[in-house]
């Protein structure tokens, strides 16, 4: 198998950096589904498939949102992420887990591993407690030519309470990623690019650049375009040219391409369709247009 970082590289490469959530957020998967019910997520969740594939080469199920409905809604996770990557989409696990020694170990089995029941091509980690926790994950994705995504920068408004507080001189989120350098030489694809990501909020494009500085060969994973108010050019701060065009990662939108305008009031799957493609297309268009492809 090729590595996770040439896979992912290529899939921009055809479509353009858009990732598409997969969100089932509470209350909100429309009753032409089922409802938000264990079914009505999974056939939610295929129908977003569907949508995505030949507008994105990239989608990322969000874990909690199935993890709330037990193990039902588990087993509907396992169902998309099947038919997603059965589709050819490059799929990112967004779980944030992060655990010591043997639990990270299972943690790393349960997503990362050629056999694990809720396989994916990377899964998202939180670093916090050291770099012990990273290392079964990073194996594990050695082994398989997966991805480990590991938080650096993120999104929320309250990423400043820790990651940028100062540690010997420089903010916590920049000594992360520079301890991650040796990691990050691991996962190197024929590409030049590393499948150690880093996630790097859109809200916080000073910081993104600065991490590119830091990391030249970490793809980014960007959150924080659309529904959370950051523009394509902010998303893109932290990508760097080639040719003529950004490139470095993926940005992902969730809310604004699984649930827009329209789509929850559609009477019929074809009409669902349609406000998801042109929510699809949409973003997908505004940040070709401000990478330059």
């Amino acid at each position: 198998m090729n590595a996770f970082a040439d896979r992912l590289v290529a899939a921009t490469e055809e479509f353009g950096p858009l990732c598409v959530g997969i969100d089932p957020h509470a209350g909100r998967i429309p009753q032409l589904f089922g409802g938000d019910t264990p079914e009505g997520i999974e056939n939610w969740g295929l129908a977003m498939v569907e949508a995505v594939k030949g507008r994105a080469g990239v989608v990322k199920p969000q874990v909690a949102f199935f993890e709330r409905h037990g193990w039902q809604g588990m087993k509907a996770l396992a169902t998309v992420l099947k038919a997603a990557r059965d589709s050819g989409l490059v799929v990112l696990a967004d779980a944030k887990r992060g655990d010591i020694g043997s639990t990270a170990e299972g943690y790393a089995s349960a997503f990362l591993t050629a056999d694990a029941p809720f396989a994916c091509d990377a899964l998202t980690i939180n670093p916090y407690m050291g770099i012990d926790t990273i290392e079964p994950h990073v194996a594990a994705a050695e082994a398989s030519g997966k991805g480990v995504i590991v938080l650096a920068r993120t999104s929320n408004p309250g990423s400043a309470d820790f990651q940028s507080k100062s540690l010997e001189g420089a903010p916590l989120f920049e000594r992360v990623v520079e301890a991650l350098a040796p990691m990050i030489d691991r996962l190197k694809g024929e590409s030049g690019w590393s499948g150690l990501m880093l996630v790097t909020g859109a809200t916080g494009p000073d910081e993104a650049r600065r991490l590119r500085m830091l990391a030249p060969d970490a793809l980014f994973l960007v959150p924080g375009y659309g529904a959370q108010g950051a523009g394509a050019g902010e998303a893109l701060a932290g990508f760097r040219k080639s040719g003529n065009r950004l490139v470095g990662g993926v940005v992902s939108a969730s809310r604004s391409v699984n649930f827009p305008p329209g789509a929850s009031d559609a009477t019929t799957i074809e009409a669902w369709q349609t406000e998801i493609a042109a929510a699809i297309n949409g973003a997908q268009a505004d940040l070709l247009s401000a990478a330059g492809g």
